[in-house]
């Protein structure tokens, strides 16, 4: 179980006193205007940043800092993720889980055939997708995480039920 959950990626500056957009890839486009405290990745390390400002603009979001005051200190956090720690994400509705605690899960067929590892997701318009990677070949699979596709998400035994359909795999 991972203790920090990632809600978006810093696309590029804006303006000149520091401010980021970031493209978000949490579930709450709300959340953003409660955030006052995250954390940048920046490789290995998490900055934590206190956020002052956030407005909304098209697909992204417009977050401000304290600690980031100008367009070229902004500049070094482009393509960098932003970060909050579990007791700050959105809390869970029934059925609902976290993606970062379900990455790594084992993906099972329905005749319980493991087909690979969930490596990552991407948030979409549409709904987010599962990007597995396939045992033996390490082909990305991409299955979208709806009911007809996800069968089951067992955290006990780590494993996601899946029934694609032809071509999928």
């Amino acid at each position: 179980m991972t203790d920090k959950f990632r809600i978006g990626i810093i696309t590029k500056t804006h303006g000149i006193k520091g401010e980021v957009a970031v493209f978000p890839t949490s579930d709450d486009p709300e959340r953003y205007s409660e955030l006052e405290r995250c954390f940048i990745k920046r490789g290995n390390d998490y900055i934590e940043v206190n956020c002052n400002s956030c407005k909304y603009m098209k697909k992204t979001v417009v977050l401000g800092f304290d600690e980031i005051t100008s367009i070229e200190e902004a500049e070094k956090y482009i393509n960098s993720e932003i970060y909050v720690d579990r007791e700050d994400a959105v809390p869970l509705e029934e059925g609902e889980y976290y993606m970062a605690d379900i990455l790594g899960f084992k993906a099972v067929l329905e005749d319980g055939t493991v087909i690979g590892t969930l490596e990552d997701y991407m948030d979409t318009p549409a709904q987010t997708i599962l990007i597995f990677k396939a045992d033996g070949t390490g082909k990305q699979i991409m299955i979208p995480d709806v009911p007809e596709f996800i069968r089951e998400i067992d955290e006990e035994e780590e494993k996601i039920v899946i029934r694609p359909l032809k071509g999928m795999l």
